[in-house]
């Protein structure tokens, strides 16, 4: 789960890390009153769940309240389009209304789970900004990394190295420690699987400042904070994953193909998106159905590719384990019946139950294509999208 930016800074005043002064505006006249408050120059950032804000005209400096309530009304209820966003570009409800910083320097920090290590990093950069993404990648040595383990917290000795090296004054280093570990602090007791601030900016008089904030949770551990799930903007969110969600399918993601997946297993279903892609076609979606034996899990997944009209087939993709394929073929024939879809369904089954499943399926008398075994069934999927 995301947050806005105004969310995410307020967490992280609550953990003691400094942010500009400044207020969320959801009208042009809110963000005249906020600018008039402030008192001087102004910063209006669009409040969206996208990156490349400023290129794309979503971050603008405003002189004075005037100003302040022209650009907003500029922003306001309308889509902002940047590289991270599809081509319809993404709602623009709210604007954070700040005071300008002057700003002597451009830091980057940020932490994540490293899968490899299954351990909370730390990385930081002297070459913060905008395009640390190109940083990374044309020099990933300009970025530092401190691992964490879980049993031992954040080290101050850790805060410090890092700080060293992005390259702070010495009479900077132990503020810049502290805030790290204060952002560890928020970063494992929210439960986050991302806290970054870019820029991490020390401004004229020395300080360092929160200018940019993001702020991902673990879906997993909403259930231990009410407080965070409250936050959800679900305006910000694709419809389908939002309608998703709401009947209970946690693990879909919607894509720009337009082969629309079932499958049991994170894995797997990453598995076959690769393959439709080998075999020339595109996914529509990511989607685990999980291991439960729930027929109406089946027939909600249906539900939400009746709703894409880019959906051109469909493929189910189930491996039984614990999940048995004749729950899953039952669900199929259900869903056959409460949901018109008039797509080709490309169905392939194994594991548990597997001999039961395939007789369901032939004895329902719906319409499908039997795939004998994974490579046969993203083919058959491709196939039939394009003749579709």
């Amino acid at each position: 789960m995301k947050v806005h930016e105004y969310q995410a800074k307020a967490l992280l005043a609550e953990f003691g890390i400094s942010v500009p002064e400044g207020k969320v505006a959801a009208t042009a006249a809110e963000a005249g009153k906020i600018a008039r408050e402030l008192g001087g120059k102004v910063v209006i950032k669009a409040q969206v769940f996208a990156g490349g804000r400023g290129k794309a005209g979503g971050i603008r400096v405003a002189e004075g309240p005037e100003e302040a309530e022209r650009l907003a009304g500029e922003m306001l209820g309308r889509r902002l389009v940047t590289y991270q966003t599809t081509a319809e570009g993404v709602p623009v409800s709210k604007v954070l209304v700040e005071k300008a910083v002057d700003i002597q320097k451009e830091l980057y920090l940020s932490i994540i789970v490293d899968n490899t290590t299954r351990m909370p990093v730390v990385m930081a950069s002297a070459a913060g900004g905008i395009d640390i993404e190109e940083v990374a990648r044309a020099s990933p040595e300009k970025i530092l990394k401190a691992y964490v383990d879980p049993a031992m917290g954040f080290q101050a000795f850790q805060g410090r190295k890092l700080a060293y090296g992005m390259g702070l004054e010495q009479a900077q280093i132990r503020a810049a420690a502290d805030l790290m570990a204060n952002l560890y602090r928020l970063f494992v007791s929210k439960d986050c699987s991302l806290a970054e601030i870019n820029p991490l900016t020390v401004t004229s008089e020395g300080k360092l400042l929160a200018l940019d904030a993001k702020l991902n949770f673990d879906d997993n551990a909403l259930f231990r904070h009410p407080e965070i799930e409250a936050l959800r903007d679900v305006e910000q969110e694709d419809p389908l994953e939002v309608k998703a969600s709401d009947m209970g399918i946690k693990n879909y993601i919607k894509l720009d193909g337009n082969i629309a997946c079932i499958v049991n297993g994170a894995g797997l279903a990453m598995a076959v998106m690769d393959l439709i892609t080998q075999a020339g076609g595109r996914p529509a979606n990511f989607l685990d159905i999980g291991t439960v034996n729930n027929t109406e899990r089946v027939v909600n997944a249906f539900k939400i590719f009746a709703a894409d009209p880019a959906v051109k087939a469909v493929l189910v993709n189930i491996f039984g384990g614990m999940a048995r394929a004749d729950v899953i073929a039952q669900g199929v024939v259900e869903a056959r019946r409460q949901v018109d879809i008039r797509v080709p369904l490309v169905i392939r089954l194994a594991g548990t139950n597997v001999d039961e499943g395939k007789r369901i399926l032939r004895e329902s008398g719906i319409e499908f294509i039997e795939a004998m075994d994974f490579y046969d069934a993203a083919r058959k999927a491709v196939a039939a999208a394009r003749s579709a």
